[in-house]
């Protein structure tokens, strides 16, 4: 018998071998979830692409180079952005590696804050649980306002470059009321472009990346052609070797500050970790989300840093173009009027994209929240429709579009407001890597997707690395310091950090987090018992072929697991 004849034999005796891999993993998917105590009610149809893609569009590498340059060059010039960039570069990708451990061993949706409330154990973790939520969402639904404020300032700075007869000036009601407008109609749009069907919306993934790295290239191509036919490419010494003290800081910090610009390029890596319970085979997918979409931006965001200090002009240059987006006016000198309008219109569309991306992580967050019945009208809030928590959209939209009137009565009240976007972020990120470190040392369950002998020293690096990034930003920018150029960060993470211990000491243990189940994961093997798990499942409920080929929905009832090793769900007991 030849090995074709063999080979052909083997398939007619299993034609289903693919279908009963996905099967088995979808079980795999189910019965992991279930051991953290929830049932699978989203749609489970993203492959590592998407997953990658989650926070791959959400960082949008070059959008947060061009977004943060001028503040990088100001602070300590040339020299001090790209080599703080540098350092940012090396530790924050120690810091998606803890965390894409840590999301290996729990993924679920609102990831972050489970995340948090497992590292810290039985007796930190319902804290710990508390104040990352708070901070998380803080973070999230600030970043959709801020993000869509960032577009709206592309739009507006053309009245710059045209020379419209229309205040320009961020301190003049005229331009602030078209400002909120804008911002407030492309929120609206980001939000409802979540309502498209899940084996649609996967393509807003593909779409958003596809557009991100259409920017880049773009640049990489027009923009040294532009460079040279304007004002010439800078040399090298003054690309890399020049500084600069916009901030009126001392010398010494006012080069530290240059890591307020280079930290928020990639801070929000965890958006990959929202939608692990919508991805395949969370508990790897999930992490390699996190980890691989972090490098790729942070390499990509190397390579937009150091086009952009060859082909930019001087600092002085830079900041004479009184726009509210410099990149603007400065596309439209070196491309010309007709191409920078293209330019304009690809940047905008990009960071549109990104607002409805982060839309969805941050859904995922107030999903997961509202789904253990801790905000008000939870029930109506974790509803799920198609697969997918469309309410929780509906309440992410609804906050950052109050977020955004602050616009109206103050460019400060609104800046000051979203200057706590990257905060929160980073310092979820330090804690759990620290309560990994003293709470749980050798109390968790094993992950999937793990870093070995790495996992301790790189717990260690982060903890102090994630620390520095929250002192800078915490930091004034502008010096000396007014009661316009304050930096309000400090105060409305105090206040975030208030409301969430209010909550934990008034909230019944047994309403959220309470400590048993948290003692049981802890206690659990994590992925490698998972297996037993999809054995009860399989031997309990046999699944149809349409469960096989379609996400589950809270119609659609999940294979039973054995309930004398697992955790009751916190939702049976709301019914």
């Amino acid at each position: 018998m030849t090995r074709a004849h063999q080979h052909d034999q083997l398939i007619e005796q299993d034609p289903v071998g693919e279908e009963t891999r996905s099967q088995t993993g979808s079980q795999d998917d189910a019965a992991l979830l279930r051991t953290m105590g929830y049932k699978p009610v989203l749609h489970r149809t993203y492959s590592f692409f998407e997953n990658f893609a989650t926070t791959f569009a959400a960082l949008y590498f070059i959008g947060g180079v061009r977004v943060t340059f001028s503040t990088g060059i100001a602070a300590g010039g040339n020299l001090a952005y790209w080599t703080s960039y540098v350092v940012t570069l090396v530790f924050t990708f120690i810091s998606a590696a803890v965390i894409a451990e840590v999301c290996s061993a729990s993924p679920s949706a609102g990831s972050i804050y489970l995340w948090a409330a497992e590292a810290g154990g039985p007796k930190f973790g319902r804290l710990f649980g508390f104040i990352v939520a708070w901070w998380s969402t803080t973070a999230w639904t600030t970043f959709c306002a801020s993000n869509t404020q960032a577009a709206t300032n592309y739009m507006l700075s053309e009245l710059t470059v045209f020379n419209v007869d229309f205040p320009k000036d961020v301190s003049d009601v005229k331009f602030r009321a078209v400002q909120w407008i804008v911002t407030e109609v492309l929120l609206a749009l980001a939000a409802l472009l979540n309502y498209i069907p899940p084996k649609y919306f996967r393509y807003v993934f593909w779409f958003s990346s596809a557009v991100v790295m259409l920017d880049f290239f773009l640049n990489v191509i027009w923009l040294p052609i532009g460079a040279h036919n304007t004002w010439g490419f800078r040399t090298a010494d003054e690309a890399f070797m020049s500084t600069y003290n916009g901030t009126g800081a001392p010398a010494g910090w006012n080069w530290c500050l240059s890591y307020l610009a280079t930290a928020g390029i990639l801070i929000g890596f965890d958006a990959s970790g929202h939608v692990a319970e919508e991805t395949k085979n969370a508990s790897i997918t999930a992490a390699r989300g996190i980890f691989w979409s972090t490098v790729a931006s942070g390499i990509g965001g190397l390579a937009s840093i150091i086009l952009f200090l060859f082909c930019a002009p001087t600092p002085d240059v830079l900041f004479s173009f009184g726009s509210p987006q410099p990149f603007v006016p400065l596309y439209a000198i070196v491309l010309g009027k007709g191409g920078h309008i293209f330019m304009n219109v690809i940047c905008v569309s990009a960071l549109w994209l990104n607002t409805a991306v982060a839309i969805t992580a941050a859904s995922r967050l107030v999903f997961a929240v509202a789904r253990d019945g801790v905000l008000p009208f939870s029930s109506w809030v974790s509803a799920v429709h198609n697969g997918q928590p469309r309410n929780a959209v509906i309440v992410v939209w609804t906050v950052a579009s109050i977020i955004t009137c602050t616009l109206l009565p103050s460019d400060v009240a609104f800046t000051s407001l979203v200057s706590a976007a990257g905060v929160p972020s980073a310092a979820a990120y330090g804690l759990i890597c620290l309560a990994r470190l003293f709470c749980t040392p050798k109390h968790f369950p094993k992950p999937a997707w793990s870093l070995g002998r790495l996992s301790k020293p790189f717990q260690v690096i982060s903890v102090f690395w994630n620390g520095w990034v929250v002192a800078v930003l915490f930091s004034p920018y502008a010096f000396p310091v007014t009661g316009e150029n304050l930096n309000y960060a400090p105060i409305i993470m105090a206040a975030v950090t208030i409301f969430a211990l209010v909550s934990y000491f008034i909230m019944p243990e047994d309403a959220w987090l309470p400590r048993d189940r948290i003692s049981r994961f802890v206690d659990s093997k994590g992925v490698t018992s998972v297996q037993e798990t999809v054995e009860e499942v399989g031997s309990g409920t046999r699944l149809t072929s349409e469960t096989q080929t379609q996400p589950q929905t809270q119609t659609q009832q999940a294979p039973e697991v054995s309930r004398d090793t697992l955790p009751p769900p916190p939702y049976q007991s709301k019914q």
